[in-house]
């Protein structure tokens, strides 16, 4: 495993750590523009021919949109124990997006006769994004679907791959059932980008689209940029485990294989100034590594030894300059008094206090959304919330006494900027 002394790191190693597995997709956005355009000129006729290239399923026209009847199939089809954790699962995640609504209008005098405020209301419509490929995601649609169906959008839209049968996974659709999602098409990839994008015959047109997707998908939002807001970006998986000398090495070695499982891209960093800890995790990891299967495992091993490893500091407050600096997708304080680390950790998408609490809990149902941002961009954005699904309008209003207060100030601004007819509105009205 890699293993790194802060202050003797490369320049070199310090730029490939914080940089990750930041991918070029420029050929990926080449095919993208060309797919893309296909979709749009040819509508679902291009959906369905690139969903048997690449998903290698033939549908026809009429069963790109899962009906009423498969919902509700899948839902009784899937067995009563995984229904329960999707149950328990969105009402977590719904009384913690409920606690996120803001006021729906609020107002405030500046000065006599003038008052501003401010309207908050769901955007129009969304597409959900749900990745398929690597496996069965029902946590992404919870993630996704509930926050906007809190923030009352009263259009929703799935898009999803298909499995080999042309059908769409039980689990996603009995998340969908319990959240109240009806309108779902099977479709992924560039294909499925462009037709909400652009609209088709039979997929509607969406002003949003929001959710992870792998590099095609990545380049079609940024093709299509001007035809739709993408929404937060969102890349490989990463965690930092953030650990003093008292913490326990059997849980931070877990906790440390979680996001490396995702896959080889994945960052995985254990961030601590014990050395002795350290040793004690290295050889647990080596030791619960041979409990799962080779396909996991040989994820885990390139994370080892690519975009993870160990950060050894000099001290506490050292390990948290770096994760400030890092500013992780998630990130877990296994601390001594980790309520007391917390006001120093400023940049990361997700922050996990105790030794009691994975990545693993927050991933599925404990309740904050696990869509987060990647790639050091929790510098600037937060996790996926109902304020993805809001949009403010700003209100003002001034009465004729107001007015009257301020006309001569606005003037002056008005001229100073060189505005003639924002100087004329005020001095010539009567």
């Amino acid at each position: 495993m890699n293993i790194y002394k802060l202050s003797e790191m490369t320049q070199e190693e310090k730029t490939k750590i914080m940089k990750r597995a930041e991918t070029d997709i420029t050929e990926q956005m080449k095919i993208a523009k060309e797919i893309s355009d296909e979709v749009r000129d040819f509508g679902d006729a291009a959906v369905l021919k690139y969903t048997e290239k690449f998903d290698r399923v033939s549908l026809t026209q009429d069963r790109i949109k899962v009906t009423a009847e498969e919902i509700e199939t899948a839902y009784n089809r899937l067995d009563k124990e995984t229904r329960e954790a999707i149950e328990y699962a969105y009402k977590n995640i719904y009384d913690f997006h409920e606690k996120q609504l803001p006021e729906e209008m609020w107002f405030t005098n500046v000065d006599k006769g003038l008052m501003v405020g401010e309207k908050t209301t769901p955007i129009v419509d969304v597409c959900l994004y749900v990745p398929g490929g690597k496996g069965s995601f029902p946590s992404v649609l919870l993630m996704l679907g509930v926050p906007a169906k809190v923030a009352g959008v009263e259009k929703i839209v799935v898009v999803t791959p298909p499995n080999q049968k042309g059908e769409v996974d039980d689990a996603i659709l009995t998340a969908a059932k319990i959240i109240g999602i009806t309108e779902i098409y099977k479709m992924g990839g560039i294909q499925a980008v462009a037709a909400v994008a652009y609209g088709t015959e039979t997929v509607p047109k969406c002003h949003k689209i929001i959710g992870p997707g792998n590099s095609y998908a990545t380049a079609a939002k940024r093709v299509l940029a001007q035809q739709i807001d993408a929404g937060l970006p969102a890349g490989p998986s990463e965690v930092i485990i953030l650990a003093d000398e008292k913490a326990d090495a059997e849980k931070v070695a877990l906790d440390w294989m979680i996001e490396a499982e995702h896959g080889p891209d994945s960052s995985a960093l254990l961030v601590t100034h014990s050395k002795e800890l350290v040793d004690r995790v290295l050889p647990i990891i080596e030791r619960q590594k041979e409990k799962i299967s080779e396909r996991r495992k040989s994820f885990i091993e390139a994370v080892e030894n690519g975009y993870g490893g160990v950060i050894l500091t000099d001290s506490l407050a050292e390990s948290v300059a770096f994760v400030n600096d890092y500013a992780p997708e998630h990130m877990e304080v296994m601390c001594d008094k980790p309520f007391d680390v917390l006001p120093d950790i400023k940049n990361a998408g997700e922050i996990l206090l105790g030794e009691y609490t994975p990545v693993t809990l927050c991933n599925f149902l404990l309740g904050p959304n696990a869509i987060l941002p990647t790639g050091g961009f929790a510098k600037t954005y937060s996790s996926v919330s109902v304020f993805d699904f809001l949009k403010r309008s700003s209100i003002g209003y001034a009465s004729k006494e107001g007015f009257e207060r301020v006309r001569d100030y606005a003037y002056k601004m008005a001229t100073v900027e060189g505005f003639d007819t924002h100087g004329l509105a005020v001095k010539e009205r009567k």
